[in-house]
Order: C-alpha cells, then structure tokens, then sequence
C-alpha cells in the first residue's frame, strides 16, 4: 500500500510529464521499500499555492507512506533519489523539497473492503 503524493506550486506541467514522473515515482518506491508495484499509488497536484523561505519560487511537498516502519537508511536514500528525480523532471531545486515519511499501521489503512 506504499503511497507517494507530490503536490508542486508549478502549474504548466502537461499530462504527459505527469504520467512519466508518476511512473518513474512508482517504480521507485516499490524498490525501495521491497514491495510489489501493483499496490503502489502515486498522485500529483500541480498548481497548489505554496511559498518555501518566504518566496513563491517552485516549490514541492512530497508524502511518502507504507505499512511497515522505513528504516533511516531508506528514508535517507529516498529523499536523495525522489529530490533528484523531481528536479531533473520538473526543475524543482532539491532544496526546495520537503518530504514527509510515514509509517502506517495495518489496520489503520483500508483497500479492497478490508484493512491490512
């Protein structure tokens, strides 16, 4: 159930660089973690209103999720490759990204009528 939700102030993006940037983020994260794509979700929300250090530069939040616990490593190693992933795709500076990783219980996330 690993999720990865980009929302970006950047509003031009065609759908074309969305569904390649989603792709590229799918595949990714389902190597990081050790888990099947087919329960991966990705989502992308482009022209959010969103300021970092005060400027309305480009600007993207990342939320990061799975069942389980994401060791340091992982997340240490995720942050370097989604940061440079979204810069090379949408030429958003890596340090104007923040990521958010977290952990989720089990029964705590719904799919398919049931919980995990």
């Amino acid at each position: 159930m690993p999720l990865i939700k980009v929302q970006s102030s950047i509003n031009n993006i065609n759908d074309n660089q969305v569904q390649n940037l989603l792709t590229t983020l799918s595949a990714k994260l389902a190597k990081h973690l050790g888990k099947p794509e087919s329960y991966v979700m990705t989502a992308f929300e482009q022209n959010i209103n969103m300021t970092f250090a005060g400027t309305f530069e480009p600007v993207c939040y990342v939320e990061i999720k799975s069942i389980g616990t994401m060791s340091p490593t992982q997340t240490k190693a995720m942050s370097q490759d989604f940061c440079d992933e979204i810069n090379q795709q949408l030429g958003v500076d890596s340090n104007r990204i923040y990521i958010e990783f977290a952990d989720a219980k089990g029964a705590m996330w719904g799919w398919n009528g049931s919980t995990f």
